[in-house]
C-alpha cells in the first residue's frame, strides 16, 4: 500500500470531461479522461518488478480485452418485490431529490463564476446521479424486463420446490418481502434524517452538519469495543473517517446556507411542518432563517476546533456551545433508531440472498456470476461496436471525430475546446484512436480501470459506459452495453504532440527511467 502517490500529469478538465453533462453516459465519446500518478517509497521513485507493459499501437476491433478493477455493485439477484420498492418508491424518491438538488444549485452557480466554481464538484456529482438513476428506472419500467424477471423467479421457485432438500429456501423469499416492508415503512423519513454513508441526511445537506455528526457519534463509538461501533468509526475506516474530517478544503458559508436552506424546506414539506420534530429542528423559524442561524453561528469551519473535540470526545463536547452541534444531537436518537430499522432489515436481506444465492449455485453452477461487492474482479470482452435502431456505432472514435464534434456545437460549452487544443491541432494524427468500447461487464467503481490484451498489455482506461450500460446494474447483455475507454494510442499522442511529454512517452512505452 501506497502512501505517498503523487500526481504528474492530468489535462483541462475541457478535454477531459469533453461534453459534459450531455455526453456524460453516451457514445460515441472524445475525452481524455485520464490522470497519471507516481507512487513513492521513501521519497523515491517506487521500484516495481511487475507491471503493465503499453501496447502502443492500442487494441484492435473485435479483440479480447480484459479489465480488472472493483466494481462498486450490482443488484442482479434482487426479487421482484424489492425491484418493485426500487421501481415504484426508492428511485422515484432519489430522482426528485436530485432534480431538486440540481435546480438549486444551477440557479446558484448562474450568479457568477465564483458561484460556479464553488457548486461544479457538487452539481457534477448530483448530474452524474442522476442521470444513473433514470437510466435504472428506466430499465425496472420496461414491460419487457420486468416481465422476463417476475418468469424468471417463478421457474426458479417452482424447481426449489421440487428439489427437497432446497425447499425451505423458498422461505427466503418470505423473509425478503418482511424485510421490504419494514424498510418501505420508514423508507422517507429514514433517507431524511439519516441517509446513508455516501449521501449523509438528506434533510440536512450541509458539509458542517456531517461534522457534527460525525463529532457527536465519535464521541459515543470510538469507547466502545470495535466490533460494537457503527461502521464508520470501525478502526478499518478511522483513517478514511479522519481525513474527511480534518480536511482543509474550504468550507462556503453562502453555499452551505443554500443547501441547507432547500434541504430543511424539503425536510418539512415531506414530514409535515406539524411534525413534532420538525418543529424542533426549525426552532420556530422558517427554513431559510433556521439556515442561516445555523451556519454563521457554528465555528465547526475551524479544523483546529474539529481536532480538540475529537479526541477530547463526550467530555469536550458536554461544555461546548454550537448550534450545529446542538442540531446533531436533538436530531440523533430518532436517526440511530432509523438507521437501526434498515441495518436489521438489510442484515435479514443478505442472509436470504446468501441463502437463495446458494441454492442458485446448486441448480445452475457457474452460469450466473455473483453481484459485485467492491472486491477486486476481472472482466472480459471484446472491442465492438453495435446497433442503435438500425444505426451502426462504431468501436472506435478518432481526434478527427473530436475535433468535428466541436464544430458541429460551434464550440460552444460544454463542446469547447481548451487553447492549446485549438491552436496545436494541426500537430496531431487526426486519424489516431480516441475512445473505444468493449463488451467487458463493468459498473461504477471501474472507472480507471486498465484495459489489457491477450498478451497482458495495457491497451486502455476504461472510465465510463454507455447509456444502455446502465441497466446492468439489474442484467447483463453483451447486445448494446458497452464499457467505454481511451485508447492508449490517444494517451501517447496526446502527451507527444499536445503537451509535449516526450519523457513521459519514452518512459511508459519503453521503461525508460527519466528524471523526476
Amino acid at each position: 500500500r501506497y502512501t505517498d502517490v503523487r500526481l504528474v500529469f492530468a489535462p483541462e478538465k475541457r478535454i477531459a470531461f469533453f461534453g459534459g453533462d450531455a455526453d456524460n453516459f453516451e457514445y460515441p465519446r472524445f475525452d481524455l479522461d485520464i490522470c497519471l500518478f507516481r507512487a513513492y517509497e521513501n521519497g523515491q521513485p517506487a521500484h516495481v518488478e511487475n507491471y503493465l507493459k503499453v501496447s502502443p499501437q492500442g487494441p484492435a476491433e473485435h479483440d479480447l480485452v480484459f479489465v480488472s478493477g472493483h466494481p462498486g455493485r450490482t443488484n442482479r439477484q434482487l426479487t421482484v418485490s424489492a425491484l418493485t420498492d426500487l421501481r415504484d418508491r426508492v428511485l422515484p424518491f432519489q430522482l426528485q431529490t436530485l432534480y431538486r438538488r440540481e435546480v438549486l444549485l444551477a440557479a446558484f452557480g448562474a450568479h457568477s463564476l465564483e458561484n460556479q466554481r464553488r457548486i461544479d464538484s457538487d452539481l457534477f456529482g448530483i448530474r452524474n446521479s442522476r442521470k444513473r438513476s433514470n437510466g435504472q428506472l428506466a430499465t425496472l419500467l420496461s414491460p419487457e424486463f420486468f416481465a422476463g424477471r417476475v418468469e424468471d423467479e417463478k421457474a426458479f421457485r417452482s424447481e426449489l420446490e421440487n428439489q427437497p432438500t432446497l425447499r425451505p429456501v423458498v422461505d427466503a423469499y418470505n423473509r425478503i418481502d418482511q424485510a421490504e416492508t419494514e424498510m418501505m415503512r420508514v423508507l422517507v423519513s429514514g433517507f431524511l434524517l439519516e441517509g446513508d454513508w455516501r449521501h449523509g441526511a438528506l434533510g440536512f445537506d450541509s458539509r458542517l452538519f456531517r461534522i457534527a455528526r460525525t463529532l457527536i457519534r465519535a464521541a459515543v463509538e470510538r469507547p466502545k469495543p470495535n466490533g460494537e461501533r457503527l461502521a464508520e468509526f470501525r478502526d478499518s475506516n478511522r483513517a478514511p473517517l479522519e481525513l474527511q474530517l480534518f480536511s482543509p478544503s474550504p468550507i462556503y458559508a453562502d453555499v452551505e446556507e443554500v443547501e441547507l436552506s432547500d434541504s430543511l424546506t424539503d425536510l418539512a414539506s415531506r414530514l409535515g411542518p406539524e411534525d413534532s420534530l420538525v418543529k424542533q429542528i426549525l426552532a420556530g423559524k422558517s427554513p431559510r432563517e433556521r439556515a442561516h442561524e445555523l451556519v454563521s453561528g457554528t465555528k465547526l469551519k475551524d479544523v483546529a476546533l474539529r481536532h480538540q473535540l475529537y479526541e477530547g470526545g463526550a467530555a469536550a463536547l458536554e461544555g461546548y456551545s454550537d448550534p450545529m452541534i446542538a442540531l446533531a444531537t436533538l436530531v440523533d436518537p430518532a436517526a440511530r433508531r432509523l438507521r437501526r430499522i434498515f441495518e436489521e432489515s438489510s442484515e435479514t436481506e443478505q442472509e436470504a440472498y446468501g441463502q437463495i444465492a446458494r441454492a442458485r449455485f446448486a441448480l445452475k453452477g457457474n452460469e450466473i456470476y455473483p453481484d459485485a461487492t467492491g472486491t477486486l474482479r476481472l472482466s472480459f470482452g471484446e472491442v465492438s461496436g453495435y446497433e442503435v435502431d438500425g444505426k451502426t456505432i462504431p468501436a472506435f472514435t478518432t481526434f478527427a471525430g473530436l475535433y468535428q464534434h466541436a464544430n458541429d456545437h460551434q464550440n460552444r460549452e460544454p463542446f469547447d475546446l481548451p487553447p492549446r487544443w485549438i491552436d496545436r491541432h494541426d500537430k496531431l494524427n487526426l486519424q489516431t484512436r480516441f475512445n473505444f468500447v468493449t463488451t467487458a461487464d463493468v459498473v461504477g467503481g471501474n472507472s480507471g480501470s486498465p484495459v489489457v490484451n491477450e498478451a497482458g498489455e495495457l491497451v486502455g482506461l476504461v472510465f465510463d459506459g454507455n447509456i444502455q450500460s446502465l441497466s446492468g446494474d439489474f442484467a447483463y447483455s453483451d447486445e448494446q452495453s458497452r464499457s467505454v475507454a481511451v485508447d492508449i494510442a490517444a494517451i501517447i499522442e496526446a502527451l507527444d504532440k499536445m503537451y509535449d511529454a516526450k519523457p513521459l512517452v519514452d518512459e511508459l512505452v519503453a521503461g525508460k527511467s527519466v528524471s523526476r
